[in-house]
């Protein structure tokens, strides 16, 4: 799970921006594989912290290249620190999910997001849906509820968390899509970062004196260190290079690559933790990528609905 930001700037060479989106596809899935082996040994809200420390350290030197830091902006900076907790909670959340659930089981229900961000927009944004993106969005609800039947009745509520997820990540998209009007792309993902930084250390001071599990802090040996960093690094990179990506090319030619990264934390999970779907999730993953397929589609084409 990815929390780049979507900003959609048409430029030269397209090319670029396809090779761009599809390594930061394949980069993507080591967010949750490294993830997934650091919750073994330490809290969710731990996890998500580290990510953050190591994703704002990451991002330093290249928001220093591009000038500010933060925006000037009082209500700007209050839509960061929304964004930050909406990625934080989403991200602890997913995080705990993935202590039990499979890699690719959690990520093909997390995938619901566009046709969640495509209902909120047309709510709060007032962006037109029509009735063929609605009919698209409640199957892919549909196909989610194929991975969720079998991973219910294996881990019971937890397979419900990558679902909660999802519709933090689209309200985060949503903030975001308001501020990228005024904003650079990467400054608005390092706010991001350091918000979650901020409020993540907070709820580890408070975990710690409260006694709450997900929240409660712990010293990581070594190996769970290096877990740690490389979930950090493995979303910088991941989140740069999606955002260079839609720099040069149209977002109605990447986002259907975004759906590649279901395929591909299919396989790495695989070769990591010998998870694999069985048929009925293949089939739900397989009905979630389509609807979210037709929903790009008709995004191309508001005049059709």
């Amino acid at each position: 799970m990815t929390d780049s930001t979507l900003v959609s700037r048409p430029r030269l060479l397209p090319s670029a921006g396809v090779a761009l989106m599809c390594a930061s596809v394949l980069t993507a899935p080591l967010i949750d594989v490294f993830s997934k082996l650091a919750v073994g040994s330490v809290s969710a809200g731990e996890v998500g912290f580290a990510r953050f420390l190591f994703q704002t350290l990451f991002m330093l030197p290249f928001v220093l290249m591009r000038g500010r830091l933060f925006s000037r902006s009082p209500k700007q900076n209050f839509l960061h620190f929304v964004r930050g907790f909406l990625i934080l909670s989403g991200m602890t959340v997913y995080t705990f999910a993935l202590r039990t659930m499979p890699v690719a089981d959690a990520i093909a229900i997390f995938f619901i997001e566009p046709a969640i961000l495509t209902l909120m927009s047309g709510i709060f944004l007032k962006e037109h849906i029509g009735r063929n993106k609605i009919i698209a969005c409640a199957t892919g609800f549909a196909g989610s509820l194929l991975v969720i039947q079998p991973s219910f009745s294996q881990f019971g509520w937890v397979s419900l968390l990558p679902m909660l997820t999802a519709f933090t990540v689209a309200c985060f998209l949503l903030l975001t899509r308001i501020s990228s009007r005024t904003e650079e792309p990467s400054s608005m993902q390092f706010q991001s970062s350091v918000w979650g930084l901020v409020v993540s250390g907070l709820l580890l001071v408070i975990g710690r004196y409260a006694g709450f599990a997900v929240y409660a802090p712990s010293a990581p040996d070594l190996p769970t260190v290096l877990f740690l960093a490389g979930l950090g690094l493995s979303a910088t990179i991941s989140g740069i290079l999606s955002v260079y990506a839609y720099r040069a090319t149209a977002a109605s030619v990447l986002a259907p690559l975004q759906y590649l990264e279901i395929v591909t934390a299919c396989i790495v999970a695989y070769f990591v933790f010998g998870d694999f779907p069985d048929a009925l999730k293949w089939a739900g993953i397989a009905v979630i990528i389509g609807s979210g397929l037709f929903i790009i589609w008709r995004e191309d084409r508001p005049q059709a609905e």
